[in-house]
Formats: C-alpha cells, structure tokens, sequence
C-alpha cells in the first residue's frame, strides 16, 4: 500500500532550485545525460513523467534494481557510463547525498556535490567541487558550454512571491552593519524556506501603506553570526525616516546573486552586503527586472 500512496504524491515534488535550467541547457548543448538512482526505476519514471521534458532529456535510466549494489558502491554510475558508450572518467556525477558522492568516486568519476542537508559541506570532502546550489554551477569549469543566462552580475529566475508583517528581528541589521532589514517571521514561511536555497536574491517590495522599491534579500543561517535557524531578512533600498514594524510587506523575488557565504571580518560581511544592493539596484532598472514593479500583488491595499 505504500507505493500507491508515494505514486499520488511524486507530482507535489518540486525540482531543485535551477534543475530545470540544467537539464534544458544540457539537451540543448547535445550533452549526453544518464539518471542514475537506488530508487526503484518505476519510481524514477513516476517522478520525472512530473517534470515536462525531462524523461527525454536522458539517453539513459538507471534504478537501483537493476544493479547488484546500490549507492555508495559505484555499480549505478558505472552501468550509466556503459549505457551512454562513455568512459567513467569522463563523465561527472551531480549528487545531493553523500552515498551518491562516494559512489561517483568508487567509479572514478568527477563528482560535483550539492547537500541536500543543510550546513553540511563539511561532510561532502571527497566531491572535487560543493556548491550551495545548482544555481550556482559553472559548467565551463568542467569543459561544457556554460550558461548565457546570467545579466550584470545577476541571474533570472521563476518569480516567487511572499507576504507579512514586518516583525523585529535580531537587531544586526541597524545596530551592528548599519543596514536595516526588514524581518519578516520565519515560521510562516517553512514550506518556502526548505524549497528555495540560502543565498541572496532581489526584487521588489511593497509596503502596503509606502510603496514599491527596490529590495535585495538574504536567506539562510547568516554563518558569521552562526544562525541557528533559517531567516528571511529583506533590505529594502530605500531611506526611511521611521521605522514600519507591523506593515504589511510583499516581495517579488525575481533574481538571483550569490551563495550564502562567511566572512572573516564584520568589515568584509558590510561591504559584501552593500555590494549586492548596488547590484541589485542597477540590475532593477533592467527591463526584464523592472517590469515586475508593476505587478498587482505588490500594490494591493496600499490606498486602505
């Protein structure tokens, strides 16, 4: 009976963070692309019949009965390999699980490692690369035609929308970095914060009784001040002369900037923070992004 259950949910699934992109790009380069996985391949089938364009996108499926060993012993990669008319070495692994990285090494291929457990790059050492997010692969690295889509400094992305009272969050933001943010509560957003990676993003906001500006964001633990749970903290481009705690906010996140990152110095976390706003600021007067000021969602109620 379980399967049946797992079969009506495999389509609430979303992707990864920037899978899509990937598996588009790569078929359209001509790259010859293998899923590999212990899942059963019924399973494998079910999940990706989910996401248009991916089933064809592979030139092989590989599920975990059809091989002897599953992860991390290397038989899933190396019959991927032989089913693509590719040598291992040749071929680099993507993986989320550290199972599925010591088996991409246990076959002797490149391995590119994306945690799917949060704050654990630690434990992902034997990868020859770890990244925060598929958002955050450059293919050139690995011999492959890179990406096109990145805009001064910023990367498109699916717009995705959130909306709450702003609430007071640790103080950092105007007492310590001298850059308020906008804090809004994180326990109302614990769907959307497992769905979408740390890092800094842009876009716009609307304070239901101001306005719309420009706004760039973080998400994720803040490692120099060692987090010990995930935040939203918007910054809002704009000078305020009071403060709006209480006020509606609405966000339109339509950009992306970069990983979440640490730094050795208070110093060097101000000027990387202010570095983003000026990114996001310019990037925001770009057509593709300035459009998106006008949307309805980001207006309503501000006449009430």
């Amino acid at each position: 009976m379980i399967t049946p259950m797992f079969n009506e949910k495999w389509g609430n699934i979303k992707a990864l963070a920037g899978a899509n992109r990937l598996v588009q790009h790569l078929r359209s380069k001509g790259v010859c692309v293998a899923l590999a996985s212990n899942s059963p391949r019924e399973n494998i089938r079910a999940k990706i019949a989910c996401h248009p364009g991916w089933e064809e996108s592979f030139v092989a499926i590989v599920g975990g009965d059809e091989v002897t060993r599953g992860k991390p012993a290397p038989d899933i990669f190396v019959e991927a390999a032989k089913r693509m008319n590719s040598d291992p070495s040749n071929c680099i692994v993507i993986e989320d699980s550290l199972q599925g990285v010591l088996a991409g090494k246990a076959a002797d291929m490149h391995v590119i490692a994306v945690p799917s457990i949060p704050k654990s790059t630690a434990e992902f050492g034997a990868a020859d690369e770890v990244i925060n997010s598929l958002l955050d692969l450059r293919l050139e690295k690995w011999g492959l035609t890179p990406f096109v889509d990145w805009i001064e400094d910023t990367l498109p992305i699916e717009p995705w929308f959130i909306s709450g009272p702003v609430i007071k969050g640790y103080g950092r933001g105007s007492r310590v970095l001298g850059i308020p943010t906008a804090n809004l509560p994180a326990d109302k957003f614990s769907d959307i914060l497992s769905e979408h990676t740390s890092g800094v993003y842009f876009g716009w906001a609307g304070l239901r009784k101001q306005g719309i500006y420009k706004m760039v964001m973080s998400i994720g633990w803040n490692p120099y001040f060692h987090n010990s749970e995930k935040t939203i903290e918007p910054w809002i481009l704009h000078d305020f002369s009071e403060d709006f705690y209480g006020e509606e906010l609405s966000l339109a996140i339509i950009g992306y900037i970069r990983p979440e990152a640490n730094f050795s110095s208070v110093e060097s976390l101000i000027e990387r923070i202010r570095e983003d706003g000026r990114i996001a600021e310019k990037a925001l007067d770009l057509p593709i992004y300035a459009c998106y000021k006008d949307l309805p969602y980001l207006r309503r109620d501000q006449n009430d």
